[in-house]
């Protein structure tokens, strides 16, 4: 059951990956990078079709993976590597906006999305993932430095196919398409950490953020790094809302309070996260 739902995931990153190709990117002639670009690419040059030039080279990688990384890494990426064109070949290109920058934004964040599940589930749309890891394996070359060259091969010829233009809109669709995952990545779960010091009302700043904000708090031991003193510091973890009335409060009890903002990707735990009821 566990591999069914695996793989159903997998196959809605490779049809969001498709979909961001033919809906947006492709119509508006952006090769933002790996083999989904180069078909692209090749598409308006030669007239080859993208899906069956992104499957004849997915073949390649997939025999380069086998011969240079061995079976584990091949059978990772090889359900990714057919299925990916046959999602190309199934979802038809039709250009959503006319807008090329609307598209741009959208197509690489739902691009990004597709990616960041496929990472998830330890999977690969195949393509020019692989040279990297062999590049690694047999030069010690940084994985990510890797595809980044192979990007910027594939982001480089929409000058000589497209033009100026085009070019600077894959370079956007590379940045955005990053942005978003490593947003993805980091967790949605944002929430803002403070560590407060005061002198006098540590204890007021902590009993009003309680009663107003029902917001606990952490005291810590803390010393001073100049004269030494001993100190307590009140650390609070609390949502963007909250933070705007926690300042408040502090502001209106000690506005010369010592405050650190810190903002925090990810918070787990009693108060902030869901626990069903054993």
């Amino acid at each position: 059951m566990n591999h069914i739902k695996s793989y159903g995931k997998i196959t809605m990153a490779l049809l969001l990956l498709a979909a961001s190709i033919n809906l947006f990117l492709g119509p508006h002639h952006v090769a933002a990078g790996g083999v989904s670009g180069i078909g692209i690419l090749l598409e308006s040059a030669v007239g080859w079709d993208r899906a069956l030039v992104i499957m004849a080279l997915n073949i390649v990688m997939l025999v380069l993976a086998y011969i240079f990384l061995g079976k584990g890494p091949f059978l990772k990426v090889l359900f990714g590597s057919f299925a990916f064109p046959l999602a190309i070949a199934i979802v038809p290109e039709i250009k959503v906006a006319d807008d090329r920058l609307l598209s741009v934004i959208f197509g690489s964040a739902i691009f990004a999305v597709g990616v960041a599940i496929l990472y998830k589930n330890q999977s690969s749309s195949g393509g020019t993932t692989i040279p990297p890891l062999i590049f690694k394996k047999y030069f010690g070359l940084n994985p990510a430095i890797g595809l980044l060259a192979t990007d910027a091969i594939v982001v480089l010829m929409n000058l000589f196919v497209f033009g100026f233009e085009e070019f600077l809109f894959a370079i956007l669709s590379i940045v955005i398409t990053s942005g978003v995952m490593n947003y993805i990545e980091t967790g949605f779960n944002r929430k803002k950490s403070l560590m407060i010091m005061s002198d006098k009302h540590l204890e007021e700043i902590r009993t009003a953020v309680f009663e107003k904000v029902s917001r606990g708090a952490t005291l810590l031991n803390a010393q001073g790094g100049f004269q030494q003193s001993e100190k307590q510091v009140l650390l609070i973890v609390s949502s963007d809302q909250e933070f705007m009335q926690i300042r408040r409060i502090i502001e209106d009890i000690d506005p010369k309070a010592f405050v650190i903002v810190s903002s925090v990707s990810e918070v787990l735990g009693q108060g902030f996260s869901y626990h069903p009821i054993e």
